[in-house]
């Protein structure tokens, strides 16, 4: 039950998936905690440190977390994990004596947040395959929907609404195989004690056993573990992942800002979805805000600095370890997976409910589309033996006079003003004109690339 009286992070309620939350809670972390307790007593067990009854009585308590116990005593302790060993250890009369034996804190402590940022690469990985095959269906509907597209926020040419999407479909495959490779290079700091050297395991084991140890811990967890540690493992690998992730938010940024560009209404092609209950403003009825884009963004701006964080807590690890990263990582490591999470929750609500507008589309085409069809008329009338630089100027005029047009609010004259001018209708008659002049026709092989781009998007991710 979330309670209201005190401070609680938007993440511990508002955003995020349950999944996601719950992997970064704190029962969940002492869980996982005691997991990796067990899982050192097992293997101990093997090498006849500690005995079965022992073990047993550890796994019998493992599910048992009682937080209020462990914050009493960490209370008069100031040590969370200490705290967590004591709570556990009077829990379990039989096995609480061995419990950490040979072990430091980051034996237990890294190894969790490395099981924790595998799980939560998992939820993400999932989560961006469904987008990415929603975000495919959409791109094949809409290949051939020919649109204005825009450069410097100015009508260019036309494109296909499919290719558009396609841009985003190519930049989500990039940070999906990013997080795949994260997922796949992640690793834990193994049971290396103190300062990484495995000195505390050795007096217990034997140094001639360490590497036997280690492999067996490593097969329990379906964990690798880096070769080379110190205290921690390296936080490099979290900038890695933050890095990954923010890159995931860099796409899905652009994605809702260009919505929020299309939904302003002089432009008006798309809108996100809007429900029959939603309220769109607190004083003006009428508004039908983007906000779950808006959302998106603002979401996304935080996430792009938590690289910068993660970046400075690997560089200003000194010697075998400092704890300067410990307080910020408490929170930097889940708000970065649940910022993502939200940011994906959100973004496949948009994709699902996107409104195209196409009456809004047609109108921007009929407005626009006519300058940027004058370089196929332009290209012909050279291909039929005009003067390049003669052609270009008469267009030009013509062009200018359109634009006059436009700014009166008339429509495009310039399709007509071109298969009316003389020097023109010596090379190319009004009918090649005017159908030369039909934009939409105008879209190179935009709608087979973005039909390609699903299809791979769709193979990657299968």
């Amino acid at each position: 039950m979330t309670e209201f009286e005190n401070y609680q992070s938007p993440y511990s309620w508002r955003y995020g998936s349950p999944a996601m939350r719950q992997l970064w809670s704190e029962a969940h972390k002492r869980r996982t905690w005691r997991q990796l307790w067990v899982a050192l007593a097992e293997v101990q067990q093997e090498f006849g440190l500690v005995t079965a009854a022992q073990v047993d009585d550890l796994r019998g308590q493992a599910d048992k977390v009682d937080m209020a116990r462990a914050l009493e005593i960490e209370s008069e302790i100031h040590h969370d994990l200490m705290a967590e060993i004591q709570t556990y250890a009077e829990q379990c009369p039989v096995g609480g004596g061995i419990l950490h034996l040979g072990a430091t804190s980051m034996d237990i402590e890294d190894n969790a947040d490395a099981l924790r940022l595998r799980a939560g690469l998992d939820l993400i990985c999932a989560a961006l395959t469904e987008g990415i095959q929603m975000l495919a269906e959409k791109i094949e509907d809409t290949a051939d929907l020919p649109v204005m597209a825009f450069t410097h926020l100015q009508p260019a040419e036309p494109t296909t609404l499919g290719y558009r999407l396609a841009q985003t479909g190519q930049d989500l495959l990039t940070d999906w195989t990013a997080l795949q490779a994260a997922r796949g290079g992640l690793r834990g700091k193994g049971f290396r004690g103190a300062v990484g050297t495995g000195a505390g395991y050795a007096e217990l084991l034997g140094v001639e056993n360490l590497a036997r140890f280690e492999k067996k811990l490593s097969e329990k967890l379906g964990l690798e573990f880096f070769p080379v540690v110190t205290q921690t493992y390296p936080r490099k690998q979290e900038y890695q992942i933050v890095s990954a992730l923010a890159g995931l938010g860099g796409t899905l940024y652009k994605f809702a800002f260009d919505l929020r560009v299309l939904q302003s209404p002089p432009i008006g092609e798309w809108s996100e979805p809007f429900g029959a209950r939603q309220v769109g403003s607190s004083a003006m009825p009428f508004k039908r805000n983007p906000i779950q884009a808006e959302k998106i963004d603002s979401l996304g701006r935080m996430l792009a600095g938590m690289p910068r964080l993660a970046w400075d807590n690997a560089a200003h690890s000194l010697l075998e370890r400092t704890l300067d990263d410990s307080a910020n990582r408490r929170s930097l490591l889940p708000e970065a997976f649940l910022i993502a999470d939200e940011m994906l929750l959100v973004s496949r609500r948009l994709i699902s409910g996107l409104v195209v507008h196409e009456g809004a589309i047609e109108r921007t085409l009929a407005r626009y589309g006519p300058f940027a069809a004058t370089e196929r008329v332009l290209l012909q009338l050279v291909k039929a033996g005009a003067d390049r630089q003669a052609m270009h100027a008469c267009i030009r005029k013509h062009s200018m006079q359109a634009w006059e047009a436009l700014q009166a609010e008339q429509p495009n004259p310039l399709a007509d003003l071109l298969a009316g001018d003389r020097e023109i209708l010596k090379y190319l008659d009004a009918a090649k004109v005017l159908e030369l002049m039909q934009a939409g026709t105008h879209l190179g092989d935009a709608p087979a690339r973005a039909r390609d781009m699903a299809s791979l998007m769709r193979s990657s991710v299968s």
